[in-house]
């Protein structure tokens, strides 16, 4: 049974020892305080890197033979090397495998490290928990932004949240400054730039009591959605998709699917499926360890 450790790094750091795809013994946070979500950005990359090495370290105390150390960021992961994180700017252009094996090395333990996206990470643990490893997955994360995970890891850019769903020149909301894309419909900060006076929670629960901006806003959003998986499983086939996220609690699953058979006409294609998950960084901390246990194998 391989001894493997999984991070995942969002607004904490997370991290824990896995083994045969469970985490065994505790779970260590950085920051501890719950209510602190500013606590990496105000990190620089070294003080970034050292604190993920820190907590790897805990996790790893008294177990040996560690086959593979796995982490989880957020951004656009190639060959190690983060090419934008637009919620950890300050790791833009940052080697963080080479950066990360250093660091442990210089404390003592010497083992691959393996850095991916952290919606890879979502759908690798995923893929473990709910005993898909030999196929196929999606997920949606749908929080600040709009991740995009895949299982197996395959090499691409898979920045699905950019996906285009509109051709309307007034959808100008996504933070990279690109029109019409589905992340600049669903995510969170966008949502709070669209409705200047309402938080997304108000705009949703008005929806429901029949607010007609609200309940075309409503539509459009459970829209984009359908179009950007529609598109995906045009492009690659249908597969299980998991949705999860701090939004996916605005998610009508019923319309989602009225919408999805819309658009999906073609009978091959119509073996997908839609669930709703919790997300936990128990899960994204697995799916970390499973990839990097992965990669190390090749």
């Amino acid at each position: 049974m391989a001894k493997t450790i999984g991070v995942t790094v969002s607004e904490r750091i997370s991290a824990a020892l896995v083994v045969d795809h469970r985490l065994v013994g505790q779970l260590y946070r950085f920051p501890e305080d719950h209510d602190e979500v500013d606590g990496l950005v105000e990190l620089h990359a070294d003080g970034l890197v050292h604190m993920i090495a820190r907590q790897v370290m805990l996790a790893a105390a008294g177990a040996k033979d560690i086959a593979a150390v796995g982490v989880a960021l957020p951004g656009l992961i190639k060959n190690g090397i983060v090419e934008e994180a637009p919620n950890l700017p300050q790791l833009k252009g940052a080697k963080i495998q080479d950066m990360l094996t250093a660091q442990l090395k210089e404390q003592g333990l010497n083992t691959s490290v393996t850095a991916v996206n952290d919606a890879d990470g979502m759908a690798a643990g995923l893929a473990s928990r709910h005993g898909k490893l030999g196929s196929m997955i999606r997920v949606w994360t749908l929080g600040t932004g709009i991740g995009y995970g895949r299982y197996p890891f395959a090499p691409g850019v898979w920045e699905g949240g950019h996906t285009v769903v509109t051709l309307d020149e007034k959808e100008r909301y996504c933070g990279c400054g690109g029109h019409g894309h589905l992340e600049g419909i669903m995510g969170h900060r966008a949502m709070r730039l669209r409705f200047l006076d309402m938080e997304p929670e108000e705009v949703f629960e008005a929806a429901k009591k029949g607010d007609p901006r609200c309940v075309e806003f409503k539509k459009l959003w459970h829209r984009a959605l359908a179009a950007a998986t529609a598109t995906s499983i045009h492009m690659s086939g249908p597969s299980k998709v998991y949705l999860t996220g701090i939004n996916v609690h605005f998610l009508d699953l019923p319309l989602l699917k009225e919408y999805m058979r819309e658009m999906v006409k073609m009978s091959p294609l119509q073996s997908y499926s839609l669930e709703i998950v919790e997300d936990l960084p128990e899960t994204r901390v697995i799916g970390a360890a499973v990839l990097a246990e992965q990669a190390a194998a090749l």
